[in-house]
């Protein structure tokens, strides 16, 4: 084109493709003939869907929840997975005999790849994550081998199904008991330590501190009581000792003659002597030294005499008295020591207990909490346990969710493959638009002069006159 600035009309158009209708042509009928003979000598391909609805639970769930609780799509991905692949396509190929031409001169894992192509699984697009159906579809050359093939897959997404759930309610219900007797012995330990705990410091626990505090106040009381006897022993020992010492040692009296004189205690050696020396005085007035009575009176002074040293206090029977009255009292004061002594130690120990029992209220919070903490886990644990398991019972007896086909496969009438309509559109649309292409093509390779401004373009002269073109008629 030697004027590209140049305007055109429709009939600049139409002469155009007139003048270059062979470039149109030809293109057009290549490529359509093209489209047509593909759709006539392609091999054809036949497609069987099977329409499998999900059906819920038929236990209602506020009875019974499910353990399974992953959603259609995740669960058929995962079950998608498990049919496709290459074990489970082997065994289909080998079962019905396909692909008997394609395995003579391909690999097997090229084959499985080929049919796994030809596998395909959909979900309504606008409701996939509630959706309450699916379809399962394969294409084949065999229209009636396409259908047993996907009767036979959806009857293996069905199986899977029930096999998949039933694995995983097993599966909860055992993890579940493991971890129930996990946390039993686990509570069983913590209980045991908890109670060689209290047993161990029995006495001092946090519930025993006011019995403690009851327990100190009455011994404190019990060593009041105990400290004023003792006191009040101690003073009559005091007493006694000074009674005793003043038999020992009595006090001096002044006589008539003025003469200090010592007193001697009634019922002593002394005054017994100084009673039967009056006695025979008295007799020696009366009788001779013969006299019975002054002899044996004689005799019994000597008698007191020689025994004075050996007989003196012993004898007195309130010095004895008093002996032994010391001797009790040290006896109670001794008894009364002792009892202090251990009122003393149990309040000690009772001290020691009130002062742990922080201590002990700290460790036990601490215990206790733990121990708290396990046997709501241990609950929670029994009451899950109870669940999964009706949860599996309800997947054995096929009352959970399930897959139910509603739409089997059908022998397919025509073809999927190829879509002839459509092919044949193509090769139109194809066919215009390299004809198109050609014609515009060449005329942009084209240097000839078509008309009066061409000739300026190119020659840079002005065109006085042009002879305009005379038809073959006018000729």
């Amino acid at each position: 084109m030697i004027n590209p600035g140049r305007s055109y009309n429709i009939n600049d158009y139409k002469e155009i493709f007139l003048r270059r209708k062979l470039y149109f042509v030809i293109p057009f009928v290549l490529i359509f003939t093209a489209a047509v003979l593909w759709a006539a000598l392609a091999p054809r391909k036949y497609q069987a869907s099977t329409l499998v609805l999900v059906t819920p639970q038929r236990v209602p769930a506020d009875l019974v929840r499910s353990t399974v609780t992953a959603g259609i799509i995740e669960r058929l991905n995962s079950i998608s997975q498990e049919i496709m692949s290459r074990t489970r396509l082997e065994q289909i190929i080998d079962e019905l005999k396909l692909y008997q031409g394609e395995l003579k001169s391909m690999k097997r894992e090229e084959v499985v790849e080929l049919m796994r192509k030809n596998i395909k699984v959909e979900l309504p697009k606008r409701t996939a994550e509630t959706a309450g159906y699916f379809t399962v579809s394969y294409t084949g050359e065999d229209p009636r081998i396409v259908t047993l093939v996907a009767n036979k897959l959806s009857s293996l997404f069905i199986e899977e199904n029930l096999k998949q759930r039933e694995q995983q309610a097993v599966g909860t219900t055992e993890f579940l008991t493991n971890e129930l007797q996990t946390t039993k012995e686990k509570l069983e330990v913590q209980g045991q330590t908890l109670a060689d705990y209290k047993r161990r410091n029995m006495g001092s626990l946090p519930e025993q501190r006011d019995t403690n505090i009851k327990m100190l106040e009455q011994l404190q009381l019990l060593y009041q009581r105990n400290e004023e006897s003792l006191r009040a022993s101690e003073d009559r020992r005091i007493v006694i000792r000074k009674s005793m010492a003043d038999i020992e040692n009595p006090p001096s009296v002044v006589g008539a003659d003025g003469t200090i004189q010592a007193t001697k205690s009634k019922g002593s050696v002394e005054v017994q002597i100084e009673d039967l020396k009056k006695q025979l005085a008295d007799l020696q007035s009366r009788y001779t030294e013969k006299h019975p009575d002054i002899v044996l009176t004689k005799k019994r002074i000597a008698d007191l005499e020689k025994n004075k040293e050996t007989t003196g206090l012993k004898n007195d029977p309130r010095y004895r008295e008093l002996n032994n009255a010391l001797s009790l009292n040290e006896m109670e004061i001794n008894r009364l020591k002792g009892e202090s002594e251990r009122l003393r130690a149990q309040m000690g120990q009772y001290r020691g207990r009130i002062e742990g029992t922080t201590t002990r209220e700290q460790e036990m919070a601490s215990m206790l909490q733990e121990y708290h903490n396990t046997r709501l886990q241990y609950d929670t644990l029994i009451k899950k346990s109870e669940e999964a398991q009706q949860a599996e019972n309800m997947e054995r007896r096929q009352k959970g969710e399930q897959f139910r086909i509603i739409d089997p496969a059908r022998l397919p009438e025509k073809p999927v493959q190829p879509d002839i309509p459509k092919v044949l559109l193509i090769g139109l649309f194809a066919g215009l638009g390299c004809g198109l292409g050609g014609i515009f093509v060449r005329e942009q390779l084209d240097r000839s002069f078509r008309d009066p401004e061409d000739a300026e373009v190119t020659l840079g002269l002005k065109v006085l006159a042009n002879i305009p073109r005379i038809g073959s008629k006018a000729a």
